[in-house]
């Protein structure tokens, strides 16, 4: 299999588990990394062995790279990946793909347009949890799939963060923040989205900061703390969502769960890779814990990448790209949509549900 060349433009928190798993892997060579702190850049290569940090115009100038990881800020997404695809690679971006739709159709055109590929985190969904789930659904142990719930709670950044402002401006909160992991579970498990029906709020104006770092500093609330909603799949299935920044202590309520003619599956946290999977049967009075089916159960961030790469060396399809990331895209934004409007918004985008990952592969293989 043909090794490919990757840079990666961004060197911030998030990228430290994409150096190391990508290392890992024989299939790419991580070959270069960039960032606009150019400090910042030469320290994560020298701190993970990467033969060149550099500025980003160098990165894209480089004709032996031939894939680009942009974990970039989300309001930078759409540039960066713009820039990537004009340069004539492929992109993998992390999520959200942009902050708005216009932004995501401009990415998806780009690449059309040049004959490349794009990808769109988050990868989680091909972890050994979520697999489970999906082959569970597949070999009909719930029968037909009716509704589904997935629910994040929390009380929000502010108190940990030490630069929470991002999270209450436009184009964050809960919803674009974590709905991302739980939209890309649910449509991997049951299929894309028709219609939803949204209701947002901001519940309070303003936030306060009690991480050390801004201690006592009031920061204005943009866009919506508490998002809750109905999504109609095509499939037939009804599912009912809540994100929210708005909740005080432990929520009892699951991270996802998917009801079906036959029995329950209580699917794991979507922003992990790994267990455990609860299945409830309908001729059963107890809760049983699955045995993973898949691996890639620890944090396997970069695997989403790794299927970019069997992508271009095959004919298929990456698991993890660009239709299903404008998909969640749309789905983000029509929650608000639809509670602005007072009305159903109907998707106008579609994805295929992705291919589910074969069993028992070997630690950096694919297929």
């Amino acid at each position: 299999m043909k090794k490919v060349n990757i840079g990666i433009i961004g060197c911030g928190n998030i990228s430290g588990i994409y150096f190391e798993n990508l290392r890992m892997f024989s299939a790419v060579h991580v070959t270069a990394c960039a960032d606009l702190d150019l400090d910042r850049a030469q320290a994560r290569a020298e701190e993970f062995g990467i033969p060149k940090g550099c500025t980003v115009a160098e990165l894209l100038a480089d004709p032996q790279i031939e894939l680009v990881v942009n974990l970039t800020i989300p309001a930078a997404h759409s540039q960066v990946c713009l820039e990537v695809l004009e340069a004539g690679k492929h992109v993998y971006v992390e999520k959200p793909l942009a902050v708005t739709r216009e932004e995501g159709q401009a990415i998806l055109a780009k690449a059309k347009e040049k004959g490349l590929l794009v990808g769109s985190a988050p990868d989680t969904f091909l972890g050994g949890g979520i697999q489970t789930c999906i082959k569970l659904i597949e070999d009909g142990w719930i029968g037909t799939p009716v509704a589904a719930t997935a629910f994040m709670m929390s009380r929000g950044h502010e108190h940990w963060h030490p630069d929470p402002e991002f999270y209450y401006a436009k184009g964050g909160g809960p919803l674009f923040d974590m709905g991302p992991y739980y939209l890309t579970a649910l449509i991997a498990m049951l299929g894309p989205i028709k219609r939803v029906a949204g209701m947002a709020k901001i519940s309070n104006p303003e936030r306060m900061i009690t991480s050390k770092k801004k201690f006592g500093q009031v920061i204005p609330v943009e866009t919506p703390t508490h998002v809750a909603g109905v999504l109609d799949f095509h499939s037939g299935v009804v599912g009912t969502m809540i994100t929210s920044f708005d909740v005080f202590g432990d929520s009892h309520l699951p991270w996802i769960e998917i009801y079906g003619s036959q029995g329950t599956i209580n699917v794991p946290d979507p922003n992990s890779f790994g267990g455990p999977v609860l299945l409830k049967r309908h001729d059963s009075p107890d809760w049983k814990e699955i045995p993973l089916s898949h691996g890639y159960t620890a944090n396997s961030r970069g695997i989403g990448v790794l299927d970019m790469v069997y992508a271009l060396n095959g004919s298929r399809i990456n698991r993890v790209n660009g239709e299903l990331g404008y998909h969640v895209l749309e789905a983000m934004h029509a929650f608000h949509d639809s509670s602005e409007q007072d009305r159903y918004y109907m998707m106008k985008s579609t994805c295929e549900r992705p291919m589910p990952m074969p069993q028992h592969l070997p630690f950096g293989v694919l297929d």
